[in-house]
């Protein structure tokens, strides 16, 4: 199977004008376009890992990206376990990666 990019001018989707909007994801701006999921605005910026495992601390990001598998998960708005490939990122949104959950209290 052999891939090819599709000019904008014969694009079938005919895709709207981009806006563009900016996330903060463990402290650091990262630009995206309104309609992108978080998963997508984080990958667009480079960003592979966002969360890690319980017991090896081993790095997650997008796996499955249709909100199965929980690899995705982050902390968003202080909201921890929101899947990433599932959230729109809006303007502002602040993200934070998620590692093992805090102890209980109750504990």
């Amino acid at each position: 199977m052999v891939t090819r990019l599709v000019p904008p001018a014969s694009d079938p989707v005919e895709p709207g004008a981009f806006t563009p909007i900016t996330i903060t994801v463990n402290g650091e701006s990262v630009s995206g376009v309104l309609g992108q999921t978080l998963a997508g605005v984080m990958l667009g910026a480079n960003v592979l890992a966002w969360r890690t495992t319980r017991r090896q601390g081993r790095p997650r990001g997008a796996f499955c990206g249709i909100g199965v598998c929980f690899d995705c998960l982050v902390e968003v708005n202080g909201q921890r376990d929101v899947r990433a490939c599932q959230r729109r990122a809006a303007s502002g949104d602040v993200v934070v990666s998620q590692g093992a959950p805090p102890p209980r209290e109750d504990r």
